[in-house]
């Protein structure tokens, strides 16, 4: 399969006017010839397979277990492994960094590296998902990193639905044009439209204690280094919270969390961001791009989670005969995403990524593990119709364009979203959508549990939006012209 630069030739006017239910077949395109014009014999890329796919990812989908068996795993999730000697009668705090790392998970580029190149040594860097980049072969020291945030913006910008600032307008002209003319673009031409989190670097032997407090400031990664600053391991928030699920038993002041509700502990974020699966999947993926985030739930007109869309999602658009796929919709390309992984995987799965304010903490942390998410969507119990939502537990907020905060019980449930219909098919299996838990929210409530002092992630996100190229402002104007326009709420 041809990786990218993505070929533009479909502009955002083309994409629109492109047949995208099904994806075309493949025709002899200049994707599938060599230069000297003959056909390039590989195989098929994934999206020129999706003929005849079910509208919801669901649809042909029963639960395998009863209701009863359901809330029993909800209220009974799995125990952590048994206790490693290895971590028996320490505290956690006095833990070398060094020992949770190896050197699997580092992988390095450098600038002159095709973004081709990158991504594909992104892919294949299943244990950390980020790259280090560095200025040439002999260096140790990275200069920056690459992971799907990025490779979205690159996408973006390619095949032209990106709002750069006016004085970068030259550069995305110019991106686009190479990737159109099939020239090789290096990372640092992308620099300036990546978006920039702080590149941090602790010593193996330094403590765990600063590992977590790093991580809950909200730092997604952490470069760890020897005496000679040479790079021996990458730490990810994910591997940190795997590690205290695994080893939480060791550490009481960890597993004593555990049994308590997301409620009572008063974690998660205020700020609630979705998208209506009606509305194009270029809609969610410049959603996720203008407010920094590496994943955005799916509502259906009920605002029920019908699934969830990462920046991770984006490899599967690296195909110039994917393109059509930016402009169906986003529960179109959540089954998709789910026949890939049957493809992957070799079963059919549905990944659950929502909890509700009722579920522990630990049936929580087991479902960030087993989904390997950077959040849980909170939900309530289904709306049982789309016109006629159920009355919230935490009464979420939506805010329009250019106007106060409102409740939403005081407004029509098809304001933000397409037309009225019935709610999708399986939606009864998640709930309403009220709330978020990320990842830097649990590590946050384990350092300030411990005694740490981690600075506010708020800081961080605000970084990662000022840092994107685009603004969030043309996407969130533009709902009100755009009848399938992102749907974003504010909880408090």
């Amino acid at each position: 399969m041809e990786p990218i630069p993505i070929n533009p030739r479909q502009s955002r006017d083309s994409l629109k006017e492109a047949s995208i239910s099904p994806p075309p077949q493949r025709t002899g395109s200049s994707s599938s010839i060599h230069k000297s014009g003959h056909a390039m014999s590989h195989r098929q890329s994934f999206a020129e397979n999706l003929r005849g796919l079910p509208s919801s990812p669901r649809s042909q989908r029963h639960p395998s277990l009863t209701q009863s068996a359901i809330q029993d795993l909800v209220n009974n999730p799995p125990a952590p492994r048994p206790q490693n000697p290895r971590f028996a009668g320490r505290d956690w705090r006095d833990i070398a960094i060094g020992e949770l790392v190896t050197g699997e998970e580092v992988t390095w580029v450098e600038t002159g590296t095709s973004v081709e190149d990158a991504t594909m040594a992104l892919v294949r860097n299943t244990s950390s998902n980020v790259v280090l980049v560095r200025e040439n072969v002999t260096s140790t020291k990275p200069v920056a990193t690459f992971d799907y945030n990025d490779l979205n913006a690159y996408v973006l910008a390619v095949v032209g639905l990106a709002h750069p600032p006016e004085h970068l307008v030259a550069l995305y002209d110019d991106l686009a044009k190479k990737a159109q003319s099939r020239t090789s673009i290096p990372l640092r031409d992308i620099q300036p439209i990546c978006m920039k989190e702080s590149l941090i670097t602790l010593q193996g032997d330094q403590h765990l204690a600063k590992a977590v407090e790093v991580f809950g400031s909200g730092i997604h990664h952490i470069c760890v280094t020897n005496h000679a600053n040479d790079v021996v391991g990458i730490l990810s928030q994910l591997k940190l919270i795997e590690f205290f699920w695994r080893e939480g038993v060791n550490f009481p002041a960890i597993d004593d969390l555990y049994p308590r509700l997301i409620r009572d502990l008063g974690i998660g974020s205020q700020q609630i961001i979705a998208i209506n699966s009606d509305s194009p999947l270029a809609e969610a993926l410049k959603l996720m791009n203008e407010e920094g985030l590496t994943s955005v739930a799916v509502v259906d007109n009920g605002f029920n989670v019908v699934g969830n869309i990462s920046t991770k999602d984006v490899k599967l658009l690296t195909n110039a005969t994917s393109l059509p796929l930016l402009e169906s919709s986003c529960l179109h390309f959540i089954s998709v995403i789910l026949s890939e992984q049957g493809v992957e995987k070799g079963k059919d799965s549905f990944p659950v990524f929502h909890v509700n304010p009722y579920s522990t903490l630990a049936h929580t942390v087991a479902k960030l593990v087993a989904t390997r998410s950077h959040r849980m969507w909170v939900v309530e119990s289904a709306s049982p119709s789309s016109s006629a939502p159920a009355t919230p537990l935490l009464a979420p907020t939506v805010v329009l364009p250019n106007s106060p905060p409102v409740p939403q019980s005081s407004l029509a449930g098809n304001q933000f979203s397409s037309p009225p219909s019935a709610s999708l098919p399986g939606s009864h299996l998640s709930g309403r959508l009220i709330g978020v838990v990320t990842l830097t929210d649990i590590l946050n409530l384990f350092a300030k549990t411990t005694g740490l002092n981690p600075t506010d992630p708020s800081e961080q996100r605000a970084r990662r939006r000022r840092s994107s190229s685009s603004s969030v402002r043309p996407s969130i104007d533009s709902s009100r012209e755009h009848k399938h326009s992102p749907v974003t709420y504010y909880h408090t």
